[in-house]
């Protein structure tokens, strides 16, 4: 079928009048925009979904939000036959976001489902949290995290608060394959429903206090400024700051206005420095020690900490993960709480710095697929047998325990704070820390490069990027040899050295490729599962002697990487 074919077919019932209107215009007026819009269908991943909103099959909107809802209710009632489900729904600041919760909500209902929706934006963590505390069967959150303004996603959780993985994921993908858009039933009951509210919010940051301050008692001498980046937690991580002891916290205003344009920022990511331009100006004008921003949806956190110079600086998701990680790590061992079972969970495209810190503190590091969903997958299937204490990944993402099963910028903030309020008071910075740390594991530094490839053909030539690195793969980069290579689609790691193929089966296969060299360098390529973008990221680490030798190194190190980058820019 065309696409025009396929485009077609939208100008008919079951679709409304307004959007048949808006596919006739693109028909008859934008070719380009039509072929983006139908030339596939949008994939309902093993996550969910994510894309622009829009009319088409590969846009969001009422109908493919439908249909994936109608696939998985179809699964729920299957899965739990002869129980009563309930799911849990909650949505970010983002512009449709509420009304397509609405909907999502309709069709569930429709479906004879009970939901539980949140009545206004809620952080993604609280959605997680929510699916145990109510004893859900599945939850939903309409987020496109921090992707810019045209984006929306419908993220899915199971019932033990996780994303969902094998083998519900393949299977309600299945579901929703197999349905037409005639299949969706939108005559919700809303005698089904139950709305969320303040009740629900004390409980979760009781929850976030509990597990995320461990030692309150500097906190009060922290200056903090904090933005939401107009997002969920303009509210709620300031609470849970005041009520854990921190009575300087500064919130930058102009972005603590809830907004699905985001207007003050090209980009809600806090993996960015521009994005957090406006709190660091703040910072330096009150001399605040730390700046916290979040992505919309409040998964993620960047911090920006003064360096050994006095200057605000802000740290990568690797170095925010070390610090924290750490610093638990350090209160269970000082507190006699590990007793030999305990775990901390990272993923491959993370920084490798986590096997060392493991073995410091004699636990065990489990390494997943990119993505929390696999953190919260080691944390089922250790249930019973070994302790979670803490995961990350390099993006920008920590949880702490396993009361949510995703990464949570709520407590982890908090953490974060209370680490920053001790080395305050030890008259540290966090580097200082690190360089602690890293005479003790080696200094590993990482970096990221992202290339946006839009559209039909952005897409073919990332999947043809991937097929010529996996086909002809670099012999060296930098001078450097390539000693070892880890195909996770294939699930072969293949020893350069010797020419000896090892299969991979304790990591389920991914379009995912990581390079070592002789010095000590990684190079892992992926093609992002959320944006059209091709992923590169790039780790080194070096010997650091002695902690005066620390910024030498950290430049030495930034070099090696500005090299590597060139090879992919």
């Amino acid at each position: 079928m065309t696409t025009l074919q396929k485009a077609q077919k939208w100008l008919s019932e079951p679709f409304d009048k307004d959007t048949q209107e808006k596919v006739q215009e693109l028909i008859s007026n934008n070719p380009t925009e039509l072929e983006d819009s139908f030339y596939k269908d949008m994939e309902f991943g093993t996550g969910g979904m994510r894309g622009i909103m829009g009319v088409g099959t590969n846009r969001l909107n009422k109908y493919t939000l439908g249909r994936a809802t109608q696939g998985l209710s179809d699964y729920l009632n299957e899965k739990f036959k002869g129980n009563s489900i309930s799911v849990a729904i909650a949505h970010d600041v983002r512009n449709n976001s509420k009304e397509f919760a609405k909907i999502v909500a309709d069709v569930f209902t429709a479906n004879g489902i009970k939901v539980y929706l949140f009545e206004d934006y809620r952080p993604t963590p609280e959605l997680s949290f929510a699916v145990r505390h109510l004893n859900c069967q599945a939850g939903i959150v309409l987020t496109a995290s921090h992707n810019p303004p045209e984006y929306n996603g419908y993220k899915v959780y199971f019932d033990d608060g996780c994303q969902v993985v094998p083998p519900h994921d393949s299977n309600i993908i299945n579901k929703v394959n197999s349905l037409d858009f005639y299949d969706i039933k939108y005559n919700g009951n809303d005698d089904l429903i139950t709305y969320l509210g303040n009740d629900l919010d004390e409980e979760f940051i009781k929850a976030s206090i509990k597990h995320g301050s461990l030692d309150a008692q500097y906190n009060k001498d922290l200056k903090i400024v904090f933005t939401s980046i107009h997002g969920t937690t303009n509210n709620i991580i300031p609470e849970v700051l005041h009520k854990s002891g921190f009575t300087q916290v500064s919130i930058v205003e102009e972005q603590a206005i809830p907004s699905g344009n985001f207007p003050t920022v090209k980009s809600p990511n806090p993996e960015e420095p521009e994005a957090l331009a406006m709190a660091i100006e703040k910072a330096d004008k009150i001399g605040a020690d730390v700046v916290i921003g979040t992505d919309p949806d409040g998964d993620r956190l960047g911090i920006v900490a003064r360096n050994n110079k006095g200057e605000l600086q802000l740290l990568n998701g690797n170095q925010t993960n070390t610090l924290l990680t750490y610093y638990l790590l350090d209160y269970w061992k000082k507190n006699g709480k590990l007793k030999g079972n305990e775990f901390i969970g990272s993923t491959i495209v993370t920084s490798d710095i986590f096997f060392p810190l493991a073995k410091l503190f004699n636990v065990d590091c489990k390494v997943g697929l990119t993505g929390f969903k696999w953190i919260g997958k080691m944390i089922k299937d250790a249930e019973g047998k070994e302790k979670f204490i803490c995961g990350g990944e390099e993006s920008f993402g920590f949880m702490i325990d396993d009361f949510v099963r995703d990464k949570d910028s709520v407590t982890s903030t908090l953490l974060a704070c209370e680490v920053f309020a001790h080395l305050k008071h030890q008259g540290k910075t966090a580097f200082d820390l690190l360089a602690e740390i890293y005479t003790q594991t080696d200094f590993y530094l990482e970096n990221l490069l992202s290339v946006t490839k839009k559209g039909k053909d952005g897409l073919a030539e990332i999947k043809q990027l991937m097929v010529n690195y996996r086909n002809n793969p670099p012999k060296e980069f930098n001078g450097s040899k390539v000693v070892e290579l880890n195909d996770y689609q294939e699930s072969v790691s293949t020893n350069f050295l010797t020419g000896e193929r090892t299969p991979i089966t304790d990591i389920p296969k991914s379009d995912v490729l990581i390079f070592y060299t002789e010095d000590g360098s990684k190079i892992a390529c992926r093609p992002s599962g959320t944006e059209p973008k091709i992923k590169y990221y790039f780790g080194v680490k070096s010997k650091l002697e002695d902690v005066s030798k620390f910024d030498d190194k950290y430049t030495e190190l930034e070099n090696r990487i500005e090299q590597l980058k060139k090879v992919f820019a």
